[in-house]
């Protein structure tokens, strides 16, 4: 069923981040995120969200490894951890970091973020209860990161904001361009409903919009956003 967003209180800005979602759904459609590997499978793939904590570390890995690169490369990672049997937070604490490395290889910087794995196995449960907090704490995991995890494991309602939200919406006039994250987040989680459904597909969407049409160099022609936008499109 279609998640819909309601502008709350009258507010403008509500309205327009209400409209945005409504504008990039009908467009768009539902996104898919986050996949995840069903049993017996070795490709993530989108069915509903993780359901057990086994896909719910699988989503905080796959946050850690699409760090800095695309989801395909990421995929085939988290693909290679399957493989072998190890994408479980004992596994990843007891297997050795170069070997680790050399498994999740095609994500990048695999180094630093065999290290960020192991951490963020040692905070995981059963271990330790996750937070925001304590994903905070992990070195090399920023709030981007951190609000993926709870999102999108967890399906707490954290928004997720990154390069492509601030892009999107400061070309509307919503933020202003470098607004810091904390603000951003602060935001859109106070115009809207506190929905972790919502929340996923926004900010799916957004890298939609972002990857078609709203790029560096934008592509407006088309763009489903124009009636909202501030930009000269001409």
């Amino acid at each position: 069923m279609k998640k819909r967003a309601a502008a709350g209180g009258g507010k403008e800005a509500a309205g327009i981040v209400t409209a945005v979602y409504e504008t990039l759904y009908d467009r768009f459609g539902p996104q898919g995120w986050w996949p995840v590997t069903a049993g017996g499978e070795t490709e993530a793939r989108y069915s509903g969200g993780p359901v057990c904590d086994g896909q719910r570390f699988e989503v905080a890995a796959g946050a850690v490894l699409t760090q800095n690169t695309s989801w395909a490369n990421a995929s085939r990672a988290v693909g290679n951890l399957v493989r072998r049997g190890a994408l479980d937070p004992e596994s990843i604490l007891s297997m050795d970091v170069r070997v680790l490395a050399e498994l999740i290889k095609p994500s990048g910087y695999y180094n630093r973020k065999a290290v960020i794995l192991k951490e963020l196995a040692a905070c995981f449960p059963p271990r330790a209860e996750i937070t925001r907090e304590s994903l905070l704490a992990v070195s090399g995991i920023g709030p981007e990161t951190a609000d993926s995890i709870m999102l999108y494991a967890f399906g707490e309602p954290f928004f997720v904001v990154d390069a492509y939200t601030i892009r999107v919406f400061s070309r509307i006039g919503l933020i202003v361009p470098g607004e810091c994250y904390e603000n951003v987040r602060t935001f859109f989680e106070g115009n809207l409903p506190a929905d972790a459904g919502i929340f996923q597909e926004y900010h799916a969407l957004i890298v939609k919009v972002a990857k078609e049409f709203c790029r560096r160099k934008p592509l407006c022609g088309g763009c489903p956003l124009n009636p909202h936008c501030g930009r000269e499109t001409a």
